[in-house]
């Protein structure tokens, strides 16, 4: 066998139950890994590894009936824990401990999840970058806001991470770093405790090396054991090729991706066709930018109007911007992501799943920036779940992206579809 730390999170919870290996040993394969590559990719912001140990050697102890029993979960900074600091990437928080942890921690805990640490986040879960590198080449940037989980997801450092998005904060960055990202439809996952950035907007997601292992952590933090995936597609799926309005944002290998998945696609016994979205989703990610700024100036108000010089020039900027949005351009926005939402029925009425971008093209070089959230933005404001899968690869090896989409609540549909897509594009 090799080293523990590469186990996917079903496998290591069967084997935990079968006691083949124990949660010790696999904590300590991954504090292992993260030792040996921390320096280099830095993805936490705080590990202990006496107190991860500690709850796999409880775990151990007992035959727990939770999914997660003894597996390793790492928890994105942006998210209240009351045994660890949380900082929310900005260094107004440096010294903050919550006094609970947020439900979806407490949940994975229930479920017997190992709390390994926190990973870098964004400042507040915006575009300024942490100090997360891109384990598959660091000058890249690992995209963001959930930066520091997926590069630990992706370096194999753990085998599952929470994220959250806002804009394109779980989809963008799986891309980029070669793993899967699930945003489910909104508010499927608790965000209390979670420091709120858009009440419009906000949704927790998962983080993983697999469809199915990101799916078994969000029924293990739900309660919705539907969403697990235990059996294959039972009907032929019908694929909508979606380009979206953004099409001119794509880089070669995005294009090059799209392509090669539709013909693929169709080959392996899907309907694949072109779908072109109504004109007024045309104007949902301005919308989106629109409602995002606005609300995010709102929610970070304490800060804004207290700790000013502690937030970076460029949250500084986003929040002028926000403040010269006129509400009457603001209630436009709301109103036309109302009317899209009541007309994605439409939109699917030909097709299960629509396949688009999930991101621009591969990670792009540098770390001052975490690539540009266009492809996802849309599809937040329409609370779609979403699924990233890896499918390709960049002229310079960089892992790249498509994402699979579905109707507002059709999540358990949605997993299995983009489970079948990775499958059969890998």
């Amino acid at each position: 066998m090799g080293a523990l730390n590469t186990l996917s999170v079903i496998e290591a919870a069967r084997q935990i139950a079968a006691k083949k290996i124990t949660s010790e040993a696999l904590v300590r394969d991954c504090l292992e890994r993260i030792e040996a590559r921390e320096p280099e990719v830095q993805a936490w912001t705080h590990i202990d590894g006496e107190a991860a140990l500690a709850q796999a050697r409880a775990a151990d102890k007992h035959t727990g009936s939770g999914l997660l029993h003894g597996v390793p979960v790492g928890i994105k900074d942006l998210i209240d824990t009351a045994d660890m600091p949380t900082t929310y990437g900005s260094p107004i928080y440096a010294a903050h401990r919550p006094a609970w942890d947020a439900p979806c921690v407490a949940l994975t805990r229930a479920a017997g999840g190992v709390i390994m640490g926190k990973t870098v986040t964004t400042e507040f879960a915006n575009m300024h970058p942490g100090k997360t590198r891109n384990p598959h080449n660091p000058a890249h940037t690992p995209g963001g806001s959930s930066s520091g989980s997926v590069a630990a997801v992706a370096d194999y450092m753990v085998p599952a991470a929470f994220g959250t998005q806002t804009a394109g904060s779980v989809i963008r960055p799986a891309s980029y770093c070669g793993v899967v990202g699930y945003k489910p439809s909104f508010g499927l996952i608790s965000r209390v405790g979670v420091k709120a950035l858009s009440d419009t907007l906000d949704t927790v997601g998962t983080i993983a090396r697999t469809v199915p292992d990101a799916a078994y952590f969000a029924a293990a933090v739900t309660g919705r054991r539907e969403l697990i995936i235990d059996k294959p597609l039972g009907a032929k799926l019908r694929i909508g090729i979606c380009r979206t309005y953004e099409w001119k944002h794509a880089q070669p290998e995005t294009v090059a991706a799209l392509e090669s998945a539709a013909s693929r696609l169709a080959a392996s016994g899907a309907s694949v066709n072109e779908v072109k979205l109504p004109p007024t989703y045309a104007n949902l990610v301005q919308a989106q930018i629109d409602i995002m700024f606005v609300e995010q100036a709102q929610s970070l108000a304490y800060e804004r109007l207290n700790a000013w010089p502690q937030i970076s020039k460029r949250l500084q900027a986003l929040f002028q911007d926000g403040l010269q949005i006129s509400f009457e351009r603001f209630d436009a926005a709301q109103r036309l992501a109302r009317n899209c939402r009541r007309s994605l029925a439409d939109v699917f009425a030909e097709c299960d799943i629509l396949l688009a971008p999930s991101a621009p093209g591969a990670a792009p070089a540098g770390l001052d920036m975490t690539g540009d959230p266009v492809f996802n933005r849309m599809w937040t404001l329409l609370r779609t779940p979403c699924v990233t899968v890896p499918v390709a690869a960049a002229a310079n090896g960089l892992p790249v992206g498509l994402q699979v989409i579905g109707a507002f609540g059709c999540d358990v549909e949605v997993l299995a579809a983009a489970h079948w897509v990775h499958q059969t594009l890998t």
